[in-house]
C-alpha cells in the first residue's frame, strides 16, 4: 500500500496552512491592541500636560502680575462702570446724552 506523495504534501500543507492563518490573526489582534494602548497613553499624556500647563499658568499669573498693576485695573474698571451707571440714570431721567467720542468727561475742557 503505497501512499500517494500528493496525498501527504496536502496532508501536511492543510495544517500548516491553517497555522499561518492563526498566527496572521493573532500578529494582527496583537498590533490592533498595541495601537490602541498607545493611542490611550497618548491622550492620557496630553491631558496631563494640559493640566500641567493650566496649574503653569495660574502660577505664572499669582507670582508674576504686580499687585500694583491688579489695582489699577480694578480702579479704572470701577471708574468706567460709574460712568456707565451715571450714563444710564441720566437715560432714565430722561436727560439727553452727552457724546464724548472717546474722551472722558472729565478730561474735556
Amino acid at each position: 500500500m503505497q501512499i500517494e506523495t500528493t496525498w501527504w504534501i496536502s496532508a501536511v500543507e492543510a495544517p500548516i496552512v491553517a497555522a499561518l492563518f492563526y498566527m496572521l490573526h493573532g500578529l494582527r489582534r496583537d498590533l490592533q491592541d498595541r495601537i490602541e494602548r498607545s493611542d490611550q497613553r497618548e491622550s492620557d499624556v496630553v491631558t496631563r500636560t494640559r493640566d500641567e500647563l493650566a496649574k503653569f499658568k495660574l502660577e505664572v499669573a499669582r507670582a508674576y502680575v504686580p499687585l500694583s498693576l491688579i489695582r489699577d485695573v480694578d480702579q479704572r474698571l470701577s471708574q468706567h462702570l460709574l460712568r456707565i451707571e451715571g450714563k444710564l440714570e441720566g437715560l432714565r431721567r430722561g436727560d439727553q446724552p452727552q457724546r464724548s467720542y472717546g474722551r472722558r468727561a472729565e478730561d474735556q475742557p
